[in-house]
């Protein structure tokens, strides 16, 4: 596929600039910006789930019930409970 863009002249002169110095060809070094730029797109699309976002809290702390996982609806009631009372 072909696209045209329009570039200010600044990005023009470096990619001139890195063409000549890597010896490829402009296109080519359009190509690899873009991929690069969807590659860091998408990385960062995937770093926006909670999970992720929550990735360096997970196992960090300790609840001290062995089942909290499994039966954590149980946990959860027997608290409320007890904040009632």
């Amino acid at each position: 596929m072909q696209m045209t863009i329009r570039l200010p002249d600044e990005y023009k002169t470096r990619i001139d600039d890195i063409a000549l110095r890597t010896g490829l060809k402009r296109s080519e070094v359009a190509r690899l910006a873009i991929k690069q730029f969807i590659e860091d797109f998408d990385s960062q699309r995937a770093e926006e789930r909670p999970a992720a976002r929550a990735r360096d809290l997970l196992g960090v702390a300790e609840s001290g019930v062995s089942d909290l996982g499994t039966e954590h609806r149980r946990h959860l009631l027997r608290r409320m409970q007890e904040r009632k009372q």
